[in-house]
């Protein structure tokens, strides 16, 4: 690193983007994974969709039993 950097002619926020979503990733154990990419594949959906439907049928369970 340099000890010391010039900023001025910076410009703050240049990047900052008020309503940008950022897709978290989610790493699946290997075993898991396969799993269900092969559940997917058989049905013909994507792996994506397939896992967040169970995410959100697991969900309403969840809320359903508070």
């Amino acid at each position: 690193m340099k000890s010391e950097y010039d900023f001025s002619n910076a410009e703050r926020g240049k990047f900052y983007r008020q309503n940008t979503k950022f897709n978290v990733p989610i790493y699946l154990d290997e075993d898991v994974l396969d799993y269900f990419t092969e559940r997917a594949e058989a049905k013909g959906v994507n792996l994506n969709d397939m896992i967040n439907d169970l995410l959100k049928r697991d969900i309403a369970l969840v809320e359903g039993v508070k």
